[in-house]
């Protein structure tokens, strides 16, 4: 019998990129979202193996209610970026939904729970250098903002609550989520290094986050782990090598890095998660 996830946040572009990639692949999908249906996803109509539900995730029983008849939980709705609202809002409003979700997987039994994570909790916008690149899981937690730090406690919420039920949870440090019609703005980027130092010129496919939400809910892990999930370059012409030495030349370089090779490294979700990206500006923009 085909498993059925909750994915929330599924109105938002990673959430209803995962909906199609879920569904793609044999899943049955309860979407969720406080927004209304939007034009992204499958009609409610038209599939038995989707519904959507509009739900308050910062509301416990609504949060229940929406978790309730699913295997797993995808939870992605969060207040997205640092500026979107004031600063005390984002991290009460992320904490609040992220707990609700959290402890309504552990009550209902879920047999996992894959969340997303942020870059953000590594350091971001890089004011102070970076210690050491490639930048690894090992560089968290270093906050510079309320939403990082809500990321921060999140990932400190789901190690408790994995402890305590033993279900897996997964977090999913998303680099800065990119669209295919968000390529043409690249080039903009090539001649200004600075432009794009606030995550060491990093950036993940909106598809690629799809496919690790979904490789996350099938890999053999336990406990409470998670995983940078970025492109495998970055968004630079200028060589990976060189960029860190032009701007961030006191941060030391742990290994030979490759010609545009991600400073965030991959390397863990490769080996846990079996991910590996499928998606690169190089193969859509002439260089």
């Amino acid at each position: 019998m085909p498993q059925t996830i909750c994915v929330t946040g599924a109105a938002g572009v990673v959430g209803a990129a995962t909906v199609h990639e879920l569904l793609a692949h044999g899943y049955h999908v309860i979407a969720t979202d406080i927004a209304p249906h939007p034009a992204t996803l499958p009609a409610q109509w038209s599939r038995p193996d989707f519904q959507y539900t509009r739900a308050d995730l910062t509301d416990y029983g609504d949060t229940v209610e929406v978790l309730t008849g699913a295997d797993a939980v995808v939870h992605i709705a969060n207040i997205p970026a640092p500026t979107l609202l004031p600063p005390a809002r984002t991290l009460t409003a992320n904490t609040s939904m992220n707990g609700n979700v959290f402890l309504a997987a552990a009550s209902l039994g879920l047999r996992r729970v894959v969340y997303a994570s942020s870059e953000t909790t590594l350091g971001l916008n890089f004011e102070v250098p970076p210690r050491y690149a490639p930048l690894d899981e090992d560089h968290y937690p270093y906050p510079t903002t309320s939403y990082a730090l809500s990321k921060v406690l999140t990932e400190t919420m789901a190690d408790a609550v994995s402890g305590w039920s033993g279900i897996p949870f997964v977090g999913l440090r998303f680099s800065n989520v990119i669209r295919p019609t968000d390529y043409e703005r690249f080039p903009s980027f090539w001649d200004d290094p600075e432009s794009r130092r606030f995550n060491l010129w990093s950036y993940i496919d909106v598809r690629d986050c799809a496919l690790s939400a979904r490789l996350a809910l099938e890999a053999g892990v336990t406990g409470a782990t998670s995983y940078i999930i970025a492109a495998a370059d970055t968004v630079m012409t200028t060589p990976s090598a060189r960029l860190m030495a032009e701007v961030f030349p006191a941060t030391r370089i742990t290994r030979e890095l490759g010609e545009f090779e991600s400073l965030m490294t991959i390397d863990r979700a490769r080996a846990a998660l079996g991910f590996e990206p499928r998606y690169s500006w190089r193969d859509i923009l002439p260089i």
